[in-house]
């Protein structure tokens, strides 16, 4: 398949330094009543990995979140972060794929119990103060790139290429609590961002180097309250956006669109009619050169 051919390359790589499961389609909508959906996943305590579908309406509704029987993915306890899962249908089951923080190391991850798939494999460590991790696996035609981002807890967003090559560092974001991929295009890959004070921006990323971040404020304050942001696809430029109050157990839909600094447009569509209990929430995307985020 395509995509085991990239991910053979990607990991012959040097370590780092320092539903359920499978989505639904998303709908190619122009409003948001015309009910565009994303599909969250989390890590339970258990090491069970769930995934659950959140659909735009008044209010916003979330199905039960659930899991594929089988082992659980991951040790008891052990995951940190997780970047977003690709989820591939398979001759049986649906191959998935991802990468997630285990204490102080970064693992790459890849299952299909069904048809024997069981890939785990370290790629390096020094993760103990990083508060954020995503990747942006981009493909249109023969333009491509894989990029990977954390952010570590001194406010310094660190960036890695192809093979997790080291591709840039950018000091500056300490105020950052929780950020959310909303676009990978040929040039820059786009992240949504709340900080401590409340403030929202887009932090856009050129992929050439050096690493030189363009942060855009989008609002001023309010947006405090959450520790974890969710991004998906809404319409053609818009993005859907889950905002989750760890406190409260509480999720906030949102819908955004293209983003314009304090132009961009974003209505809030309501509470979640459901519960969010979990440390460890993510996105579950399609596969990588089907899955476009175009919110910046």
């Amino acid at each position: 398949m395509k995509r085991r051919a990239r991910v053979s390359a990607l990991l012959g790589a040097a370590a780092l330094g320092a539903a359920a499961l499978t989505p639904s389609a998303h709908a190619a909508t122009r409003t948001v009543s015309e009910a565009c959906r994303m599909n969250p996943g989390a890590v339970t305590a258990a090491g069970e990995q769930v995934g659950f579908t959140v659909t735009a309406g008044s209010p916003p509704s979330m199905t039960k979140p659930g899991s594929d029987d089988g082992p659980a993915p991951f040790p008891a306890g052990q995951v940190r972060l997780s970047s977003t899962f690709e989820a591939e249908p398979n001759v049986a089951g649906t191959d998935r794929t991802g990468y997630v923080v285990q204490g102080d190391s970064l693992y790459y991850r890849s299952y299909n119990f069904n048809v024997g798939i069981d890939v785990t494999k370290r790629i390096g460590g020094g993760w103990s103060n990083f508060t954020a991790f995503e990747v942006s696996h981009f493909e249109q035609g023969k333009t491509s790139h894989f990029m990977a981002y954390g952010l570590r807890s001194d406010g310094t967003l660190f960036r890695w290429s192809n093979g997790w090559r080291g591709a840039g560092s950018y000091a500056g974001f300490g105020a950052v609590k929780s950020m959310a991929l909303i676009s990978k295009t040929p040039t820059y890959d786009t992240f949504l961002a709340n900080t401590r004070g409340g403030a929202l921006y887009t932090i856009r990323i050129p992929i050439t180097s050096p690493m030189k971040p363009i942060v855009t404020k989008v609002r001023a304050g309010t947006w405090q309250g959450f520790e974890t942001l969710i991004a998906d696809k809404c319409g053609n430029y818009g993005t859907l956006l889950l905002g989750i109050d760890k406190d409260t157990k509480s999720g906030y839909l949102y819908a955004v669109g293209h983003a314009n600094g304090t132009s961009t447009v974003i209505n809030s569509l309501g509470k979640v009619n459901g519960s969010f209990p979990e440390q460890v929430y993510f996105r579950w995307g399609v596969v990588f050169y089907l899955d476009p985020l175009n919110g910046d």
